[in-house]
C-alpha cells in the first residue's frame, strides 16, 4: 500500500510516496523551500508545488491517502497553536485548507507526532516496549510520546519550564547556537531537560532526532539519563514517512483503529488488502494502489 507524506518543517517542505509494508519511500524525495511569511495558506501553495512535482514523476495519483505534517498542535483538522510559525496559523483550518487545494483525502497532524510514528514502527524505536519518548532537536524541540505503541497526540514538550523559561530557548540546536554554547556545556544543560521530562513520563527509551541528532558522536558522552538514549536512524524521512502512516490509519475503518495502536494500523491495512487481493485473484496483492 502506497501513501502520501508531507513534512512541513522551518526551512524546507519535503514530501514522497511512501511503501507502508517498508516504510521506505519509492518515489524522489521532494523539496521546497518554506515560504517566508509562512502563513497557512503560503504553505498550502507550496505543499501542491511538491504535489505537483510528484504528479509529474508519475508516483503520486488521485486516490492515494495523504498525511501532512506541521510544526503546531492540530486538533479536529483545526491549528490551535504558533510556537515557531506565523501567527495566523492560530485557528486555521488546515486540514480543509489543504484537502480544498490539493483535493486528495489528507490528515493532518504534529509533525513531531509524524517522526515518532515513523521511528516506532520503522526505525530506532521499532521493537522498542513500553513508552518510547522521541525529541526532535531543531529550531525549537518537538516531541512525540508512544505507549506501548499507541501516540499521545501534541505533547510540545519543548514548552515545559526549565528555570524559568520554555525548555526550548535554553536547550533547542537554535539555543545553543544562540547562546554560544559548546557541546559539553549544552549537553549538560541539556541533561537538566531530560530529567525533567523523565520525572513526569518515565520513557523506557529516549531517541534524539532533529539537526542536533546528527552530531550525536559530538555530545553523546555527556548525556546522563535512566532510559537509554539513542539517535533517531530514519533522520530526513521519518516526518514523511509518519504523516503517510497517519494517512492510512485515518482511512482505517473504526473497528480496526479502537483495536489497533497508530504504528501498527497502517500494517494491518496492508495485511488486508493483501489477503483480499490473494482471494479474490489467486496472487499477490497489487500495491501500486491506495
Amino acid at each position: 500500500m502506497h501513501a502520501l507524506g508531507i513534512d512541513v518543517g522551518g526551512t524546507g517542505i519535503k514530501g514522497g510516496v511512501v511503501e507502508l509494508e517498508t516504510g521506505r519511500l519509492v518515489s524522489e524525495r521532494i523539496r521546497e523551500r518554506t515560504p517566508l511569511p509562512a502563513t497557512p495558506e503560503a504553505v498550502v501553495e507550496v505543499v501542491a508545488r511538491v504535489c505537483e512535482r510528484l504528479v509529474e514523476g508519475g508516483w503520486l495519483t488521485p486516490e492515494l491517502p495523504a498525511g501532512v505534517g506541521v510544526p503546531v498542535v492540530v486538533k479536529e483538522g483545526i491549528s490551535l497553536t504558533a510556537a515557531n510559525v506565523d501567527p495566523s496559523w492560530i485557528g486555521a483550518p488546515i486540514e480543509t485548507l489543504l484537502r480544498e487545494r490539493l483535493q486528495l483525502p489528507v490528515v493532518a497532524l504534529n509533525d513531531a507526532d509524524a517522526a515518532g510514528l515513523a521511528e516506532v514502527a520503522y526505525g530506532a524505536g521499532k521493537g522498542h516496549p513500553g513508552v518510547t519518548l522521541l525529541l526532535t532537536i531543531g529550531t525549537g524541540i518537538g516531541s512525540a510520546l508512544i505507549v506501548d505503541g499507541r501516540l499521545v497526540p501534541n505533547t510540545e514538550l519543548g514548552h515545559l519550564q526549565l528555570h524559568g523559561r520554555e525548555a526550548e530557548t535554553l536547550v533547542s540546536g537554535a539555543a545553543r547556537v544562540r547562546r554560544h554554547r559548546g557541546w559539553k556545556r549544552w549537553a549538560r544543560e541539556f541533561n537538566a531537560y531530560l530529567a525533567l521530562v523523565e520525572a513526569y513520563f518515565w520513557p523506557d527509551l529516549l531517541i534524539l532526532g532533529g539537526g542536533v541528532s546528527k552530531e550525536m558522536a559530538r555530545y553523546e558522552r555527556y548525556l546522563r539519563a535512566r532510559a537509554p538514549i539513542v539517535p533517531a536512524s530514519m533522520l530526513n524521512t521519518s516526518g514523511i514517512v509518519g504523516a503517510a502512516m497517519a494517512a492510512v490509519a485515518a482511512a482505517t475503518p473504526v473497528r480496526a483503529v479502537a483495536q489497533t495502536p497508530p504504528a501498527e494500523a497502517a500494517r494491518e491495512v496492508v495485511a488486508e488488502t493483501a489477503a483480499e487481493t490473494t482471494g479474490a485473484a489467486g496472487s499477490g496483492p497489487d500495491l501500486g494502489g491506495a
